[in-house]
């Protein structure tokens, strides 16, 4: 039987290469758009973690992904900040997005940062080029940005309608990975003496979370996230998004079983004479049904391996030249296995009761 399987399968070699394709492509849809999705928001989350902080402290009322709030923290908040117990240092930082050509998006996360304060918390060194200055058309760019963008120092960005001159690259890459003087962001936005947020740094000795309470005993309207968090925040921010990639997990399932209903139909149709031999020599019709379905799960299978391949081939090419992530999660990997036989099983499921009713003397007819 399974030899059967196997000889029809690379029967026509052509049609089922055609199928298999489809079917992968399907896969290479769900896959790596909820990879992309996924593996950009959590390596954007990651970032925004990595500043050496471990409390985020926001606006009241702020709402979203950072790069939308107002600048309305007074700098000189810091110091309040300070005397609160369990706070070694407060920072203030300043965050938006501008909208630029370079970017899949459209629109770029930049810092505004004052680098004398912030640079020691997020232990930021300069690779090349220099530091920045507390003000001027400048910004300073990480070096992964800097590779993938292709720049060098003295090149510029377009941010706000005008030229932002390259002065240096650093590392560790932390929060946006473009970043501009404080006092330069708060001029061109209107908050001169303001931030958007500040990073808190925790004494030794005290833990995130009794720091955070005692932020919250004095500040009760403010927002104090948990830099650990933020992964998970991120992930869930965007309720939207869920739907969309539920939606097209869906559709490129019903792609896949549409893809494999058309394949086993013309499948049976061909093979209508060779069924009636078999129904001749005595095979059950469950056994014919059978048959047909293990074929209809073996072009699955194929296509659903060739898909992931394809993933993982498009990932390793997509990291050479941006610095987009695309997240292989083994949940999905698993949903993608399972939607994708249920739906080859599903495409097959027609055909093969369609074979296995078929009359043994109109089958032997057949020409």
């Amino acid at each position: 039987m399974n030899n059967l399987v196997f000889s029809n399968f690379l029967h026509r070699p052509a049609r089922t290469i055609v199928s298999v394709t489809g079917i992968a492509i399907g896969v290479l849809l769900i896959v790596f758009t909820v990879g992309l999705a996924n593996g950009s928001m959590r390596e954007r989350a990651q970032r925004e973690a990595n500043v050496g902080a471990e409390i985020f402290f926001r606006p009241p009322g702020s709402v979203g992904i950072s790069g939308s709030e107002s600048f309305v923290l007074p700098v000189e908040m810091s110091a309040d900040l300070e005397k609160v117990e369990g706070v070694a240092k407060a920072v203030a930082i300043g965050q938006s997005t501008v909208e630029v050509r370079d970017s899949n998006t459209g629109e770029r996360l930049i810092d505004g940062i004052d680098f004398e304060t912030y640079a020691p918390m997020v232990k930021m060194a300069v690779i090349e080029g220099r530091k920045l200055n507390d003000a001027g058309d400048e910004a300073i760019i990480d070096t992964a940005f800097q590779r993938q963008k292709n720049l060098t120092i003295g090149d510029s960005l377009e941010m706000w309608e005008r030229e932002f001159r390259i002065v240096g690259t650093y590392e560790p890459a932390a929060g946006a990975r473009v970043k501009v003087p404080l006092q330069t962001m708060q001029d061109q936005l209107g908050g001169r003496g303001k931030a958007t947020a500040f990073l808190v740094k925790i004494k030794q000795g005290f833990t995130d979370s009794q720091v955070a309470g005692n932020l919250h005993k004095v500040f009760p309207d403010n927002q104090i996230l948990l830099t650990k968090d933020l992964e998970e925040l991120y992930m869930s921010a965007i309720p939207a998004l869920n739907v969309m990639l539920n939606v097209i997990i869906g559709v490129a399932a019903v792609i896949s079983a549409l893809v494999v209903l058309l394949t086993m139909y013309t499948t049976v149709t061909e093979r209508t004479r060779q069924i009636g031999i078999m129904k001749s020599l005595g095979m059950p019709n469950f056994s014919i049904a059978w048959l047909i379905t293990q074929e209809a799960l073996l072009i699955s299978f194929a296509g659903i391996v060739l898909g992931i391949v394809l993933t993982i081939v498009l990932r390793a090419l997509l990291g050479l030249i941006t610095t987009l992530e695309v997240e292989l999660s083994p949940l999905v990997l698993l949903i993608v296995f399972v939607v994708g036989l249920i739906g080859g099983a599903l495409g097959g499921m027609y055909p093969a009761l369609r074979a296995a009713r078929m009359d043994a003397v109109e089958s032997l007819s057949y020409e």
